[in-house]
């Protein structure tokens, strides 16, 4: 099966069938909607629930547990968001679907560590939804390397990667990261500081594109300087993308989720002219 997100995902793959979501929705239509959607893209069934109850003994009665819960922000029997600290507690991963946001809203959300957030604003809802479960279920064939002398922020970017389903490995120092590169050639990206003591961030990207070439890892650079040329020199040492400090989590995700939409676009074209080329024999003589 093969499915092209709104924003540029392509996910070309087996069912994912055999991950188990709950939905707690009590609108019919977007219940059905979303229900439908998912099973002809990804073959996925989903569990409906319709109020807080629903949810609660879906949750605590399965066979095994959910992979991830889509969830309005209130339900009847749970009017003021109970629905989302109860997922949270139980350590299902969430997707909020939601028709009322505001700023405030956002930041509510935010702070209870979901997934994702999408907005039921657009006849596109249903489908940036199916993108947002597509990219949790398969993250985690991604892994990211993490690039920072500070401890804390290594900590950070590792929750928030892991909070979407990445595999992640962190490197205290440039050195440090070179030889974990040679080790896992398993890494897709590195996001790497530009202010380090060893090697900066702008050695450490030289030297990763002197033996990784683009088509095999990405690198995003990342400082809290407001030099905006570091953008530039970043680019110019071969680096793909630079977020500056401190990060918009909707924009740190979408520019994580684009390096690695063009890797993967870049490794399938690889592949299937790998699979499209004739071999080649010699001429035999007359």
């Amino acid at each position: 099966m093969s499915f092209f997100g709104i924003s540029g995902m392509y996910y070309s793959g087996e069912s994912l069938g055999e991950h188990r979501i709950v939905l707690a929705e009590d609108s019919n239509l977007f219940a059905s909607m979303v229900s439908k959607r998912l099973k002809e893209l990804f073959d996925i069934d989903v569990v409906v629930c319709r109020d807080y109850e629903d949810l609660q003994f879906a949750v605590e009665n399965a066979s095994f547990p959910a992979a991830l819960a889509i969830s309005n922000i209130n339900l009847p029997g749970a009017e003021n968001g109970e629905a989302l600290n109860y997922l949270i507690d139980m350590s299902v991963p969430t997707i909020v679907f939601t028709g009322s946001f505001q700023e405030s809203t956002r930041e509510a959300i935010l702070a209870k560590d979901i997934v994702d957030y999408v907005i039921k604003d657009s006849v596109f809802a249903v489908d940036m939804l199916a993108e947002s479960v597509c990219r949790f279920l398969t993250n985690n064939k991604h892994h990211v390397l993490i690039v920072d002398d500070s401890p804390t922020a290594r900590a950070v970017l590792t929750t928030q990667l892991k909070r979407y389903n990445f595999r992640t490995s962190s490197a205290e120092s440039g050195a440090a990261a070179l030889e974990i590169l040679k080790s896992d050639p398993d890494i897709a990206l590195v996001i790497t500081d530009y202010n380090m003591p060893d090697i900066d961030g702008f050695e450490l990207t030289r030297r990763i594109r002197a033996a990784y070439g683009p088509h095999q890892l990405r690198i995003i650079g990342v400082s809290s300087s407001t030099n905006r040329l570091l953008s530039a020199r970043f680019l110019k040492a071969g680096g793909n993308d630079f977020v500056v400090r401190p990060f918009v989590n909707e924009e740190f995700y979408c520019r994580v989720n684009q390096n690695l939409d063009t890797l993967t676009k870049i490794r399938t074209l690889a592949r299937d002219e790998e699979r499209t080329e004739r071999p080649r024999f010699p001429r035999l003589s007359s």
